[in-house]
């Protein structure tokens, strides 16, 4: 006989969000899918997902050659794709954090990219 004890349990998303067949929310899952078939109808090209784009490279003692101090700050977008020959980026935003706007911010002053949120 099982106990409640023994019952496997599913973790708690950081942002309540649930993980839906394989991406973070059912929204980005659901854009996802738009995403591909605006590609497969030659609207957009180049699609890609979960691109990392570093916004402060980590900091190191000695010169930069020792150990790592403080890790790099990094950002990872949902969506990259073109569009009209325009690189686009996009997020699938619920909630905006504290911590989002300002690499929000960074992208835009380090890359010169404005993330659409969807």
């Amino acid at each position: 006989m099982a106990t409640p004890y023994s019952l496997k349990t599913t973790k708690m998303a950081k942002y309540n969000n649930i993980k839906y067949k394989g991406y973070d929310s059912k929204r980005e899952y659901y854009r996802a899918q738009e995403l591909k078939l605006l590609e497969k109808k030659g609207i957009i090209s180049g699609l890609q997902e979960q691109i990392k784009y570093e916004l402060i490279p980590s900091q190191r003692d000695n010169n930069g050659k020792g150990k790592v101090v403080e890790r790099s700050v990094c950002y990872r977008a949902d969506f990259q794709y073109l569009r009209d020959g325009v690189l686009v980026v996009e997020d699938s935003k619920g909630m905006r954090t504290k911590e989002y706007i300002i690499k929000r911010k960074l992208m835009l002053y380090m890359y010169g990219i404005k993330i659409n949120e969807v």
